[in-house]
């Protein structure tokens, strides 16, 4: 590594190699403890690789030329790929799914991404990828965990509780009623990965955008006051995400006249 006088570290491929080595550690422990990840981890190890290199270079030109219609096509890919994701992690899928999680991943996401950088950072043109690019994809990010997690208990409790469900609907409860309990369950557990992170940032984890700043350099009360910002934005895309993703599906376990249906 070469420092310089101001103490910003600059990393070599030296220093990615031998980061990357520490994986060693991990793949021991698995062949060790027999937990059959081994093609998983060199699987992942060389994704991030290949996938962050490749990022970082369609970045590094798009920072340089500054265009609206290419910082547009680059977000769309990204919400595209959240959604895939989201609906990749359910595990009782229904046709329509991969429809409802990109929905809920993108009006979240989107909503939440033009209020920051209209609203709060007020950045001036809309499209400057510098900022645009690094929060929608922060917001993808933790917004698709919550979202996954939503679906997945939401469509489980469904096929589990059809009989409860249609037992409520027999002693007139309507359709929300009946299925309002499993909601506000799935719910829950979407937004508690959210929740748990920022009842203990700052005193047991320092996240990983405020980590970067600082170790980029940056004054610490601006990377904490960022950080601020984007735990707060998350909260948001997140909670928005999950309940709009539960009343999607909702909606697609009642037909028209409104009998609960498995899809």
């Amino acid at each position: 590594m070469n420092a310089t006088d101001d103490m910003q570290i600059f990393l070599t491929y030296g220093d990615i190699a031998l980061a990357s080595s520490l994986i060693i550690i991990v793949l021991i422990i698995s062949w060790r403890l027999r937990l059959a990840l081994t093609k998983t981890l060199l699987t992942a190890a060389i994704r991030t690789i290949v996938q962050l290199s490749f990022i970082g270079l369609i970045l590094a030109w798009i920072f340089a030329r500054e265009q609206w219609y290419e910082v547009l096509l680059i977000l769309t890919i990204m919400t595209v790929i959240a959604g895939a994701a989201a609906k990749n992690r359910v595990k009782r899928s229904y046709k329509g799914l991969f429809t409802d999680t990109l929905l809920a991943v993108s009006l979240s996401a989107v909503l939440v991404t033009s209020i920051a950088i209209m609203l709060i950072l007020r950045v001036q043109p809309w499209y400057t990828p510098q900022f645009v690019i690094p929060i929608l994809g922060l917001i993808l990010g933790n917004s698709l965990t919550a979202i996954s997690l939503t679906s997945n208990q939401l469509i489980e409790a469904f096929h589990e509780q059809q009989g409860r469900i249609e037992t409520m609907l027999s002693l007139s409860a309507s359709p929300f009623e009946a299925v309002h309990e499993q909601i506000r369950a799935a719910i829950i557990n979407g937004m508690t990965p959210t929740l748990n992170s920022m009842l203990v940032v700052g005193i047991v984890s320092l996240p990983g955008m405020m980590t970067g700043q600082i170790l980029a350099g940056a004054d610490p009360t601006q990377a904490v006051r960022y950080q601020i910002i984007t735990m707060f934005l998350i909260c948001v895309s997140s909670t928005l995400g999950c309940t709009i993703s539960a009343l999607l599906i909702y909606r697609r376990f009642f037909n028209s006249k409104q009998q609960f249906t498995l899809p």
